[in-house]
């Protein structure tokens, strides 16, 4: 059995997906906080399986422990907990609660019911700002927000849990920014309240729900001026997952990983190649920076392919056309 916390959400759907596909047996832990309980009949339509559902909070001692009692996961991936950066500044002790407090008490359900095989959620925001780019898992840490410090902690917390309890594995997986859907249209990102990431702004200034697409910043020392991110397909950040379940099979101690592309994409150019996706020029306006943005940001994941074997084949522009055919099915 694999538990998949957080598994009703963006990303962690798209990872059940596969399990589901590759006949493993899931069961999915979410409050539904900032998804839905229709992702499980939608798995269900593109894999023709059912996951388990467990409705509730990992911070709830008595929930997960529960849950690992009764079905004694022999891998967590572990993907529950809170994600915008702006928040986080807002609201930092709720980020500290669930994205720190959540994993601990995960993790010690998961020490009395075995499942010592873990896969964590984690984030590029753990490095520090830096002009060297591409990021490798060498480069220097030092978060600039407190969702980057939740994350930093976290994987601390693991790392020291490794350090001190030999039959634990664990890959840390550092995301970049991940875009684009579920080929099939069904899953997708469908984030509660105002979005904070480009793709879904995009598509709302595409569909005209928004007058226009923002562009926080036009004059940072970039090759047109826009912010150059690294932007990942959801399927195959959800490949890199299964690939670093299969690696702790064999593989003891912990893992650390960057899952992104290795090529830096700007906002202008992602503008483009949804355009030329799609065949809509979505209105956009310049605004000021935001306060913390960096120019560029952007990975080396050859540790993941040489290690791993996992290697980005996603474009552009499959991962606007995807993102676009989900939101036109969900949406419009």
């Amino acid at each position: 059995m694999i538990l998949v916390t957080g598994g009703a959400g963006y990303i962690g759907s798209h990872v059940c997906a596969l399990l589901l596909a590759m006949g493993r047996e899931v069961v999915i832990a979410d409050d539904l906080s900032n998804s839905g309980a229709d992702a499980v009949e939608r798995l269900e339509k593109i894999t023709g399986r059912r996951p388990l559902f467990c409705r509730g909070d990992v911070r709830d001692t008595g929930f997960i422990t529960g849950v690992a009692r009764t079905y004694r996961p022999e891998c967590t991936l572990h993907f529950a907990g809170l994600k915008a950066v702006g928040e986080s500044v807002r609201r930092p002790l709720a980020y500290y609660d669930v994205n720190v407090g959540g994993t601990v008490t995960l993790l010690r359900a998961l020490r009395r019911y075995g499942g010592r095989r873990f896969v964590f959620s984690s984030s590029a925001t753990v490095y520090a700002p830096s002009e060297v780019m591409p990021l490798t898992e060498e480069s220097p840490l030092g978060p600039y927000n407190p969702y980057g410090w939740t994350k930093f902690m976290a994987e601390r917390a693991l790392l020291d849990l490794v350090a001190a309890e030999a039959d634990w594995r664990v890959a840390l997986l550092r995301y970049f920014n991940p875009v684009g859907a579920h080929p099939s249209g069904l899953l997708g990102e469908n984030p509660r309240g105002t979005p904070n990431n480009l793709m879904p702004r995009l598509c709302d200034a595409a569909a005209g729900v928004t007058p226009r697409l923002s562009v926080f910043g036009l004059d940072y020392p970039t090759r047109d001026g826009s912010g150059v991110r690294d932007y990942l397909h959801v399927t195959d950040l959800a490949l890199g997952h299964i690939r670093a379940m299969e690696l702790l099979e064999t593989s003891a101690g912990a893992h650390i990983y960057n899952l992104g592309t290795g090529v830096g994409l700007s906002v202008l150019e992602m503008i483009a190649a949804f355009q030329a996706a799609t065949g809509i020029a979505a209105p956009y306006e310049v605004c000021p920076r935001r306060p913390g943005d960096l120019a560029a940001y952007y990975s080396s994941p050859a540790k993941a392919e040489r290690e791993m074997g996992w290697k980005a084949e996603k474009t552009p522009a499959d991962m606007c056309g995807d993102a676009w055919a989900f939101y036109k099915k969900s949406f419009i």
